[in-house]
This record gives C-alpha cells, sequence and structure tokens, in this order.
C-alpha cells in the first residue's frame, strides 16, 4: 500500500511491473466525513470508491515524455474530465498511431490521467500480487514467490519487535538470497515482503483481537554466507541495524512492503510488537528475478563434554568419606537416597528457587550413569554424575541474567547452547512445554532433569545409529522398550 502523498520516486516503474506481472491494482480517494461518501469531485472523480488500475504508457507530448496512467471506474459511467481524458486537447499532440491504441471515447469507465494529476488526486494505492498459480499460463512475466508457515508460541519463538532485544533473537527467522538484480548495469533487487496474520476470522469469533505484526530485514553476516542451518543470536542483532523493516507494526490482518536492496543474502524476522503474543502465520517473498530462500533454524546437535572416568583409587578420599555416609551399607545409591541427597545439597542453596527433585527426575539420572544395569549410583558412576550436576549448576547461575533464582524461557535456549545442545524451534518449543512454570520461568531442577533427558536420548539414537547416517530403524517392542525405559 502507498500513501500517493509520500509516493516513492520509482512509483510509476513500480506500476509498470506490477500489472506486467499480473498484480491486481486499486486506488481511492480518501473522505473527510461520511458525507463525502461517494461525492463527485469538480473533475468527476468519485471520493471513497474503489478504482483500478489498468495500465501505463509513456507518450511524447509536445516534444517531452509523459507518463500517463489508465483507470477505470467499476461504475462505468462517471469518468475523469481533467487532461488527457478520454476528449482531452492533449491527444491531439500525440502521434496519431500512438493515439488511435490508447484513446478510447467510449462510455465505459476507463480512462487515462498524467502520472503527475494521479499523484495529486488519488490518496492511496493498493497493490495485490498475485502468485504464480493464480495467473493465466499465457502471461510472459510472473512473480518468483517464496511462501513458509510459521507461529509465534509463548516462551520460545514469540520475541516481539525491535524494541525487546533481550528476545528478539527468539523470533524465526527466513533468508531470502537477492542474486540478480532489476536490470543490467544496476547493483539493487526488487523485492516485496508479505506477513498475514492466520484464523483471524477464528480469532475474532472467540473474541480475540489482530496482534500488532511488523518484520525487520538484516544483511546476512559475512561468516554466515552461504550457511544453513543458522538462527542468529541475541549478540547480532545487539550491534547491527537493520537494512529495511516494515513500514509501520499495525493490527492488520497482512502487512506488506516494497524493497531494494543490494544483491546479497538477507534475514527476514517476523514479529509481534510484544513478546508473548501467540499467533500463527504466513510470510511471503515475491521478487521479479528468481530469488533462493530457505527458514533459518538451528541444525539439531549434542556437543557433550567428554566425562572423566576415574578409578576408585584416583577419587578424592573426602568423597569417599561424603559417599559412604551416603550410600550405606551396600555402598551403592538408590532412586530415594539420591532424591534426599540432591535436595539436601539444593535446599543449602537460597539463590535457588527450586521445589526439589522428584523420583521420576532422579530415575532418570540413575538411568543416564548407571554402566552396570544394577538400577544405582556405584562411587565412580556417582562422581561423574556429581561433576556433571556442578557443571549445570555453574550454567545455570551464568545464564540466570536477573539474578532472580530462575530463568526465563529465552534464557533456557542460551543456557542449553551452553551446556552443548542445538536445537531447533520445534523442540524448543517442546521443551518449554513440559519444563517450565505456568509464568515460563524455569526452575534448577527443571533444567537438571531436561539436560539428563536430552543427553539419554543423544546417546541412545547415537548408539543405535551405528552407521553414523542420522536414522534408526526399530521394532515396536524396541520402541516401547526404549520409551518406557528412558
Amino acid at each position: 500500500m502507498y500513501e500517493l502523498k509520500k509516493a516513492p520516486a520509482d512509483l510509476f516503474s513500480i506500476i509498470g511491473r506490477a500489472i506486467e506481472r499480473g498484480s491486481l491494482l486499486g486506488c481511492s480517494i480518501d473522505i473527510t466525513s461520511k458525507f463525502d461518501m461517494e461525492a463527485v469531485t469538480f473533475k468527476k472523480l468519485v471520493k471513497g470508491h474503489a478504482y483500478s488500475v489498468t495500465g501505463v504508457e509513456e507518450v511524447v507530448y509536445r516534444g517531452n515524455m509523459t507518463k500517463l496512467v489508465r483507470i477505470r471506474n467499476p461504475w462505468g459511467e462517471v469518468e475523469w474530465t481533467g487532461a488527457w481524458s478520454d476528449d482531452s486537447r492533449e491527444w491531439d499532440n500525440v502521434d496519431c498511431s500512438i493515439r488511435g491504441r490508447l484513446q478510447n471515447r467510449s462510455e465505459d469507465g476507463e480512462f487515462w490521467m498524467s502520472f503527475s494529476d494521479f499523484l495529486r488526486e488519488f490518496t492511496r494505492l493498493e497493490i495485490c500480487n498475485l502468485t504464480a498459480d493464480a495467473l493465466q499460463a499465457s502471461q510472459v512475466k510472473k512473480w518468483s514467490t517464496s511462501l513458509y508457515q510459521g507461529e509465534w508460541r509463548r516462551g520460545s519463538t514469540a520475541g516481539g519487535c525491535r524494541n525487546y532485544p533481550a528476545t528478539f533473537w527468539i523470533n524465526p527467522q527466513f533468508k531470502v538470497t537477492l542474486k540478480h538484480p532489476d536490470s543490467p548495469g544496476q547493483s539493487d533487487c526488487s523485492f516485496l515482503v508479505a506477513l498475514m496474520q492466520k484464523d483471524r476470522r477464528k480469532k475474532r469469533r472467540e473474541g480475540q483481537d489482530m496482534e500488532t505484526i511488523g518484520f525487520a530485514i538484516y544483511e546476512v553476516p559475512r561468516e554466515f554466507v552461504g550457511k544453513s542451518g543458522v538462527h542468529l543470536k541475541r549478540d547480532f542483532f545487539l550491534s547491527h541495524a537493520s537494512s529495511a523493516r516494515s513500514e509501520l507494526f499495525i493490527n492488520l490482518r497482512e502487512v506488506s512492503s516494497r524493497f531494494r536492496l543490494p544483491a546479497g543474502e538477507y534475514i527476514i524476522v517476523p514479529s509481534t510488537f510484544e513478546p508473548q503474543k501467540e499467533a500463527d502465520f504466513t510470510l511471503r517473498v515475491f521478487s521479479e528475478k528468481p530469488a533462493n530462500s530457505e527458514e533459518m533454524d538451528d541444525k539439531v546437535m549434542a556437543d557433550i563434554p567428554e566425562e572423566q572416568h576415574l578409578d576408585e583409587s584416583q577419587i578424592d578420599a573426602g568423597f569417599k568419606s561424603l559417599f559412604r555416609q551416603l550410600a550405606g551399607a551396600d555402598m551403592e545409591i538408590s532412586t530415594t537416597e539420591l532424591q534426599t541427597i540432591l535436595n539436601r545439597i539444593i535446599s543449602k542453596h537460597k539463590d535457588l528457587k527450586t521445589d526439589g527433585f522428584g523420583k521420576e527426575s532422579c530415575r532418570s539420572m540413575i538411568n543416564l550413569m548407571d554402566t552396570d544395569g544394577s538400577g544405582k549410583l556405584g562411587l565412580t558412576e556417582f562422581h561423574v554424575l556429581w561433576e556433571k550436576i556442578k557443571r549445570y549448576l555453574q550454567i545455570f547461575r551464568d545464564h540466570d541474567v536477573d539474578k532472580s533464582g530462575t530463568m526465563s524461557s529465552y534464557e533456557m535456549r542460551r543456557a542449553l547452547e551452553a551446556a552443548g545442545y542445538k536445537l531447533n524451534n520445534h523442540l524448543f518449543q517442546l521443551i518449554i512445554l513440559r519444563y517450565t512454570e505456568e509464568d515460563l520461568s524455569v526452575d534448577f531442577d527443571n533444567f537438571v532433569t531436561c539436560l539428563v533427558r536430552l543427553e539419554t536420548m543423544f546417546k541412545t539414537f547415537k548408539t543405535l545409529d551405528t552407521d553414523a547416517d542420522g536414522f534408526i530403524s526399530l521394532t515396536f517392542f524396541q520402541w516401547i522398550s526404549l520409551t518406557m525405559f528412558a
């Protein structure tokens, strides 16, 4: 949509290229009161009325090139009577062959006017770009179109706009690669970005209003050019300005803008204005020349530090003494004993908010560390777990930025990366659903349980993936045994 009082310098060219590609163009004159609706101006234009733009042309008029716009009034009766109208004198100074091709004297509602009059008389121009499947096969020029479905979810992908730097980076990110400038000798590429909220009629019936939406565009940093599986993090957005952005954030069903940027790779970040606002969306990118695009999301991977398994003789005497006190006569720690030990230790850390480790969490830890299949932890197994929990505690404190004793969901994502896990948006949404409280905070016991679960699943898969091709095949019995025990 273009406000014609603030029209870009190349609007005439934009209109021409849109018409070539079968786009639908409409223009109108704003009204100042309800009494203006359908009022007819002195030169026979109707206020508050929907006109369509059907063509553009440049003609030689008195030795100069003059830009013309063809407009249609769907009423088919009231037509413009100013310069370049059907019976105006301007046509007398145009080459007869061109005049014969363009001039139309019938009362069909279609008329020409100069581009300068168009900008002066009309208020607004809207362009609806059609996807290739909606166009006639005979039309030569079509948009190159990319379409993505996405979602903003509380705690995982609803980061809000750039005004919220702590969470902006968690929004979905999409990369577009512009390779071909509009014309030879130029460096700029034209493209359009359209962001649409989905299912808003249904949401309105449920009493929900439109969300305020928009987007920002960033040039891909040099170190990530040509790479996939990269989700740009907070530090990037704190230190880089956007290359372009939507004209405004507004509570409309769709927000769209046209851009011209030098050839290169760019990241589009769609968002709601405020964080933690949920909605589904469709993002479309239209380009005049072919352009590659893809969703930018982290590749799922784990870089788990190698643990040092010590012989009993290498373990500190003080730790051995502590273990003997905790383990009892059988010199092994059961699920119940582990729960008692961990909760006693955590209760001494007054800076941590936690409701304590449950039996299921402790059972998961034993399943991960139990190398001899006894269902309990011996001295060396407990020592490895102890060192692991100490490392998790340090990561938790490092990422509890506000020192609240808990982590927010977006702090959790960075903490998981610090622990060695890169997860995509979908997996992170599942983790948020399972391991956060109602206020989307993560306490220490849930953080540890999540990491233990992740490590167990990654290690199990790696064990089963004997040829390291990223695929495993399980029978139903194997699957049910694995999931019930994990």
